[in-house]
């Protein structure tokens, strides 16, 4: 190989290592808190304050987890239904509204509908925090406060995924299809339910699963507006545990087992819907 060949590889495999070191520490930054957390959950507490959380010592993970629904009553397997409810039953419901949104925003004309979409994308720039004194105070007039509806009903309604099903709506439905339909009879919501949206599958999946992890990992919204514990989420609660944990240290092991049994509906739903979600990303990027 010439010494010019050679000057020109040089780089090239640098940078290759220099790509890959980046990826090694990004996966370690990644995995390393979940490993510890799948460590420490089969720990007791002793073990856990000790220096011993890799060894075989002190293994009680099934004695956790019975701790962890029997404390407090309970409570733990109520928050899990609540957020389940919460997160999986508002996914549903909020990303068939986002689509639909989207769709009428991109097959439809109506007076001053790009400005509209622009408050939509501007909704988008807004943090969550932010709107949780004015959902308070709406709520607190509408006489929701400490109930369930005051937590489902706001994250029934999410601009980024009204913006995701304009995009899905330009790249799955043709103008074409929409158009063989009403020749043929079909009026718009029967055109919607029957065409359009089985073409928005892969999309109504993708906002689907970005809103499950938004409301599953909310936690400001459920503190403003509730004060009954067994409406709370998961999140929600292991929080209070926690913060009970400094004055009654039996309170530690129950939620770091609490916090790993509540990453699993996150993972089963990206695990299961993982093809769905794929086709759907790659559709937006070629869109």
């Amino acid at each position: 190989m010439s010494a010019t060949g050679t000057t020109a590889l040089r780089p090239r495999l640098l940078g290759r290592a220099t790509v890959n070191a980046v990826v090694a520490i990004s996966v370690l930054y990644t995995l390393l808190p979940v490993l510890w957390l799948v460590l420490a959950a089969a720990k007791n507490r002793d073990a856990l304050f000790g220096s011993d959380l890799l060894s075989l010592s002190g293994f009680s993970f099934g004695q956790n987890l019975t701790d962890l629904f029997a404390m407090d009553g309970g409570l733990y397997g109520r928050w899990y239904v609540n957020s389940l409810l919460y997160a999986v039953l508002g996914a549903a419901v909020g990303a068939l509204i986002s689509v639909a949104c989207g769709y009428a925003f991109d097959k439809y004309r109506f007076r001053h509908k790009e400005k509209l979409f622009g408050l939509v994308l501007a909704a988008v720039m807004v943090p969550q925090t932010v709107l949780a004194l004015p959902l308070y105070l709406m709520a607190s007039e509408a006489g929701l406060v400490n109930t369930f509806w005051a937590v489902f009903i706001p994250v029934l309604f999410n601009p980024f995924g009204v913006y995701l099903g304009r995009i899905f709506s330009q790249g799955y439905v043709p103008d074409e299809v929409l158009e063989a339909a009403r020749i043929d009879g079909a009026g718009e919501l029967t055109m919607y339910a029957r065409v359009a949206l089985r073409m928005l599958g892969p999309g109504l999946v993708t906002v689907f699963l970005f809103q499950l992890t938004a409301i599953w990992n909310n936690f400001f919204l459920p503190m403003v507006m509730l004060s009954d514990q067994d409406l709370y989420p998961v999140s929600l609660g292991l929080y209070a545990w926690n913060s009970s944990a400094s004055v009654s240290p039996e309170y530690y092991p129950v939620v770091i087992m609490g916090s790993l049994l509540a990453v699993v509906p996150l993972i089963l739903a990206f695990v299961l819907l993982q093809r769905f979600w794929r086709s759907g990303l790659t559709a937006g990027a070629v869109k």
